[in-house]
């Protein structure tokens, strides 16, 4: 009725600034875990995207970098890369160690060849690890902050979540209503529960080659305190109860 509206359009209001705030700070679509990065979208702070498009352009650093030391040395084999355990190197083949420059330090020896680095390679190996580093930190921190922001409208947001929930629930009843003509209970202080042609809404629904059988009902505290329901199994009893 009139009071059940009047409460939703009460309820029913809106946190446009942190609609905006959470539109603008987290992606469309972020990961499941925040550990898993990317949950901050690019352009909310100017630190992470610097951060990270130093993380993105690793890869053409050491592209560009293999490329011009295999120029400078002449080796073509020449390999820079990558592992966690001893980090960013540079890879030489034993037939080719002789045309190691001087300023290469050695990193690792392997069977076919050995692992170098430079100090320019060193340089960028602390600047790119400590970039991804800052890069989850400074996400788990604005990711923080963001939660506090909205956290201080949880009880206005709640109150929207339900008044939305009431909506849904109220609307869906009303369509299914409608389609299938259901009818909305009177109910009384009398002692008695009548009910003509009714159905099963479920049992109902979930029939395709059958059509479902109405069944009237009719108790009363005077005359009709008690119902015998007998039938074979499978007929309805169930259903009907």
């Amino acid at each position: 009725g009139d009071s059940l509206i009047n409460w939703l359009r009460d309820e029913l209001k809106p946190c446009p600034e942190f609609a905006t705030l959470i539109a603008e700070a987290i992606v469309d679509q972020p990961p499941a875990g925040l550990d898993e990065g990317g949950v901050i979208r690019p352009g909310f702070s100017q630190d992470l995207d610097s951060l990270r498009l130093m993380s993105k352009n690793a890869k053409q650093y050491l592209a560009n970098l293999e490329r011009q030391e295999r120029e400078r040395t002449g080796i073509k084999s020449l390999k820079v890369g990558y592992n966690k355990v001893f980090g960013y190197y540079i890879e030489v083949s034993k037939p080719n160690l002789g045309q190691v420059p001087q300023d290469y330090i050695r990193k690792q020896t392997l069977v076919g060849g050995e692992r170098f680095f430079t100090p320019e390679l060193k340089e960028y190996e602390s600047l790119i690890l400590n970039a991804q580093e800052r890069i989850a930190e400074l996400e788990a921190s604005l990711f923080r902050q963001i939660c506090h922001q909205v956290g201080t409208a949880s009880e206005q947001i709640l109150a929207v979540a339900n008044a939305i929930a009431n909506v849904d629930v109220f609307s869906s009843l009303a369509e299914v209503a409608l389609r299938h003509s259901y009818v909305r209970p009177r109910v009384t202080t009398d002692n008695e529960i009548i009910i003509s042609g009714g159905r099963h809404p479920v049992v109902e629904r979930s029939l395709v080659d059958a059509s479902f059988v109405s069944n009237d009902t009719y108790l009363s505290n005077d005359d009709a305190q008690l119902i015998i329901l007998t039938g074979p199994n499978m007929s309805g009893k169930s259903t009907y109860l």
